[in-house]
């Protein structure tokens, strides 16, 4: 079974950057898509960003749109999430997700069958 290890999370003052990394283990998807969620405290997770395996195609949730960069190597067993100008806003845990033989951007958690463990947003004013 695939599975999947975000890193990169920390405390980042308002305006600056993060890079977050998932790194597949026991496969790749190479037919399939991967993606981030985030879950903030007493909210439910929402979507963030999604990547097609070609990296062709990718999906952003409109509060990130200009400000994040999904994009995944050539392996297609790693993902990247470029994050910049964060904001008060985006602070959460941040999951990532796969799923496999479906060129589908989902972006509802239950579309996806594989999750990392999370990886923890701070931003501070």
């Amino acid at each position: 079974q695939v599975q999947l290890v975000e890193s990169g999370g920390g405390l980042v003052q308002a305006g600056g950057s993060l890079r977050l990394h998932c790194a597949a283990s026991g496969g790749t998807f190479s037919n399939g898509v991967m993606g981030w969620f985030r879950q903030a405290p007493g909210k439910e997770r929402e979507f963030v960003a999604g990547i097609t395996s070609s990296g062709g195609s990718t999906r952003y949730t409109d509060p990130v749109k200009g400000r994040f960069t999904l994009s995944r190597d050539g392996a297609k067993t790693t993902v990247y999430l470029q994050m910049n100008s964060l904001n008060p806003e985006d602070p959460a845990v941040y999951y990532c997700a796969a799923d496999s033989f479906t060129y589908y951007i989902g972006r509802i958690p239950s579309e996806y069958t594989s999750w990392g463990q999370g990886t923890q947003v701070t931003v501070s004013s």
